[in-house]
């Protein structure tokens, strides 16, 4: 998935990019993500002035992550925004007035690919839930609490008066 520059600049009309990505080697270490369905690129590239080139549009697909605290299958809708600009460095040495918004590109043309996986990878939450009201599983017997109770005594002692607890007894 490349945009060249000069046909960019020279086009009557924005350059439409439509693809199927797939991203799953990009997650690949993550043990929180079971699967990833190839991801759907709609992109639009225009000419923004001289030598540069801005690409916008979505990224959609799906994500089956495990919830957090319970560790169930969750089908996680993603849609992402893209956006990004380009400039085109017909010499190879950087400016002194480097902008932070542009990515500065010193071949004509540039592969998008590496860009739609980074912002799909930013883009991807840190944790999930499988409902807000997620119980999640018991730190003794590892009983799922949202399909019922354990019979473990999970009460909290403060570790300061652990040794007074069979004072009494």
């Amino acid at each position: 998935m490349k945009i060249h520059f000069r046909k960019i600049a020279n086009a009557d009309e924005p350059l439409q990019l439509h693809e199927t990505v797939d991203v799953s080697r990009v997650v690949k270490g993550r043990k929180d993500i079971l699967a990833v369905a190839p991801l759907s690129v709609d992109l639009k590239a225009l000419p923004a002035g001289a030598d540069c080139v801005n690409v916008v549009g979505k990224l959609s697909g799906e994500v089956d992550m495990l919830c957090s605290r319970c560790l169930t299958e969750v089908k996680r809708p993603m849609n992402v925004p893209f956006a990004e600009t380009f400039k085109w460095l017909k010499q190879p040495v950087l400016p002194d007035d480097e902008d932070e918004e542009l990515i500065y590109i010193k071949d004509e043309s540039v592969d998008l690919i590496p860009y739609v996986e980074e912002n799909f990878v930013l883009h991807l939450p840190d944790s999930v839930l499988c409902k807000a009201e997620c119980l999640g599983l018991c730190q003794k017997c590892g009983q799922n609490l949202n399909e019922g109770t354990c019979s473990c005594d999970n009460t909290v002692i403060d570790p300061r008066f652990a040794g007074l607890k069979d004072f009494f007894k």
